[in-house]
């Protein structure tokens, strides 16, 4: 479908909140519910968005509406920022509702540690974290695993990590999951992706993945920071990476599946993008089975690059791990597709550019957590902040306990490229205080700050909706991109 203005009807319930009737389109089985305040409902119009939101509405077994987060933009098939459900009986599951970089997802990494007492050594910790950490296009990590060890990477996860040295035993109660999806056949995956993913386990990669060096500036609710050993003034680390060229390929692979397969079931699409088959059947199956197969090379991945953050803390700083801390805050997944209960029902939960958001006393908390429910996790770009948010009752009600991943792109990467220039990048960060290390200056120019929407009025919104509500806001001091 070609991207283009959008001219249909759009009814604003509240301040926080638009809905996309679904008289918009004669295919549309639910309305569209995109959370968004007057400024940035202009964006997203602009952005076409909402046409991506009613493509998804049709799809066959979709339950509730069909929901976008104030962060959503244009994206392939589903829009990034994106949540459907699907009946676990009669509906779909499909690879552009969980996108390519299967389990790209956010890690907080916090510490014992003062700020103002590390501050005049952020720049040498960021080079320390540049050079023990493989970044970049193409990169190839420090640990090359063999073949047979991919069994147990697939199926283990950050437990396979755990398992050979690369952290602490819990350091599993505070990922998603617990750092191992269940469902996972690695039978279904191709040569190619074995041969894509070989040695790329450990590594940052590029576009808008990094390592984060922050600072907590502000605690908005101190009961859930407290529950998360979160502190004013405390350093944090923050990791954003995914599954790398082995999810790529799982996708692409999947891809080609689920395009036969809509003709083999008569499924009936308003844009091939969204190429599909029904869950319970053999094709849907299989793709689930690959897709929880790069979820957890994701984890594993970002398992190995928490154990040399530590590493990295521990020979700037010179001291050890015991007094630097360097505890799991939460990782959190974004892009992925979900069996969960919701009102009884067994469903299908794609989030795609969106994360889980589960509030307190939900399983799947863990247990330290359960009086307040998960981090949620919640990017900015390296020149603003980032937040820690957590789901809320209302949310798991109206947005099937999901919420936004990040502030949401609003300039393509080859507009930035155009516009910004890396010395006047470097020379905006500088003055706020944050040292950058990039690989490539032209995809640090791809993520400048205003290429981006505004976090804190992303976050904001949720907060207001009530679906989410903020719990503390990290301001970066340091960070290394691909």
């Amino acid at each position: 479908m070609a991207k283009q203005g959008w001219n249909g009807t759009i009814k604003r319930l509240d301040n926080s909140r638009v809905l996309i009737p679904k008289s918009n389109a004669p295919c549309m089985n639910v309305d569209g519910l995109v959370y968004c305040n007057r400024e940035l409902e202009e964006k997203l119009v602009g952005d076409n968005a909402p046409a991506q939101v009613c493509n998804v509405a049709c799809l066959p077994g979709i339950v509730g509406q069909s929901i976008a987060m104030p962060d959503v933009h244009w994206g392939y098939g589903f829009p990034i920022g994106g949540i459907a459900a699907f009946d676990e009986s009669n509906g779909i599951i499909s690879p552009g509702g969980v996108g390519y970089d299967i389990n790209c997802g956010v890690r907080l990494i916090r510490t014992d540690l003062n700020a103002d007492d590390v501050k005049p050594r952020v720049k040498n910790i960021v080079n320390e974290l540049f050079t023990n950490i493989p970044t970049g296009v193409g990169s190839s990590g420090r640990y090359h695993a063999h073949r047979d060890e991919y069994s147990d990477i697939l199926t283990k996860g950050a437990v396979w990590a755990v398992r050979k040295g690369f952290g602490f035993k819990s350091d599993i109660n505070h990922i998603e999951e617990g750092g191992a999806m269940g469902g996972a056949d690695p039978s279904v995956i191709s040569d190619r992706a074995y041969q894509r993913g070989a040695k790329q386990v450990g590594t940052l990669g590029a576009g808008n993945h990094f390592i984060e060096v922050q600072e907590v500036s502000h605690i908005f609710d101190a009961t859930s920071a407290d529950a998360f050993g979160l502190f004013p003034g405390q350093l944090v680390v923050l990791i954003h990476t995914g599954s790398r060229g082995f999810g790529h390929q799982v996708a692409s692979d999947s891809l080609e599946v689920m395009q036969r397969a809509v003709n083999k079931y008569n499924i009936r699409l308003p844009d091939r993008q969204l190429a599909c088959t029904h869950f319970d059947s053999p094709e849907g199956r299989r793709y689930y089975s690959a897709m929880v197969c790069a979820a957890n090379y994701a984890w594993a991945n970002r398992q190995l690059i928490t154990h040399w953050v530590r590493e990295s803390l521990v020979n700037t700083l010179g001291v050890g791990i015991g007094k630097i801390g360097g505890e799991i805050v939460y990782d959190i997944a974004h892009n992925i597709a979900k069996r969960e209960i919701h009102d009884g029902r067994r469903l299908i939960v794609h989030r795609k550019g969106a994360t889980r958001a589960f509030p307190e006393g939900w399983v799947g908390v863990p247990d330290d957590y359960r009086d307040v429910g998960h981090p949620v996790l919640v990017p900015g770009d390296m020149g603003s902040c980032s937040y820690v948010m957590v789901g809320t009752d209302k949310g798991a009600r109206e947005a099937f306990a999901s919420c936004c991943h990040g502030a949401g792109r609003m300039m393509s990467r080859s507009k930035a490229n155009r516009r910004f220039t890396a010395g006047a990048l470097f020379s905006e960060l500088n003055k706020k205080g944050v040292y950058a290390k990039p690989k490539s200056n032209r995809t640090f120019v791809e993520e400048a700050p205003d290429a981006y929407k505004d976090v804190s009025e992303v976050v904001g919104v949720l907060d207001e909706s009530g679906i989410a509500m903020k719990v503390a806001r990290m301001k970066p001091l340091g960070v290394i991109k691909g």
